[in-house]
């Protein structure tokens, strides 16, 4: 069985990781402040769910997640992770993470950032403009009422093992395109909360909306396009 990996157990990673067990996955947490931490967490999901260290829970992941604030990517340990697809849920907020002047001028993308800081992992883009709790309540079995989610990456065979996990916890997935595509997705964009909240601009108020595929997929299409 593969061994989903989590670098940050927020909001987002614990999502994901409540889901992976409910899917039968192992899961392997961790975060900054230490694996006693992650106890009450850990409690929470039971046997197939222990805490580590970021290293070694990057070593011990066959995906990794990385769910941390933008601004800490660079403590992301990078040999653990040579080879490995990693799952990046991160989005450049200003007001926390700084100004980073790549990101502020549309040069890049905050997934490209850890895609540099990550050149022997494939860097998958994903997770990143659902509300945790949406995420949470959406998830559906195969043919029942599909929510979708966008995914970006450079590495074909990286999508292709994100959308079988993404079918493994309850969701489609729309591809986005490269990792250079990915701003179409992040904050301010229209498929950034949305669509799982019924078009409602305050989404976290709403207890979550189906979102299928060709929603997302219009959404995406409708992101203004930028300067490079």
């Amino acid at each position: 069985m593969t061994t989903i990996a989590f670098i940050g157990s927020g909001n987002i990673g614990g999502t994901v990781a409540r889901l992976s067990v409910q899917a039968g996955y192992d899961v392997v947490l961790s975060n900054s402040r230490g694996p006693e931490t992650l106890k009450e967490l850990v409690d929470e999901l039971g046997p197939k769910a222990r805490a580590a260290t970021p290293a070694q829970a990057a070593a011990a992941g066959d995906l990794v997640v990385v769910s941390i604030p933008l601004r800490a990517y660079p403590d992301v340990p990078v040999e653990p992770l040579a080879g490995k697809t990693v799952l990046d849920t991160g989005n450049y907020y200003p007001q926390r993470d700084g100004d980073i002047p790549q990101l502020a001028d549309g040069s890049t993308t905050s997934s490209e950032l850890l895609q540099q800081h990550l050149p022997t992992s494939k860097v998958v883009k994903v997770f990143n403009n659902i509300y945790s709790e949406h995420l949470r309540a959406l998830a559906r079995p195969a043919g029942a009422d599909r929510t979708a989610l966008p995914i970006a990456g450079d590495d074909a065979a990286a999508k292709e093992a994100v959308t079988a996990f993404l079918d493994a916890i309850g969701y489609d997935a729309v591809d986005a395109g490269p990792l250079a595509e990915s701003w179409r997705f992040q904050p301010g964009t229209p498929v950034y909360g949305n669509p799982y909240a019924g078009g409602n601009p305050n989404f976290w108020e709403s207890p979550g909306v189906p979102a299928g595929t060709t929603v997302i997929r219009e959404a995406l299409d409708a992101a203004e396009l930028r300067q490079r």
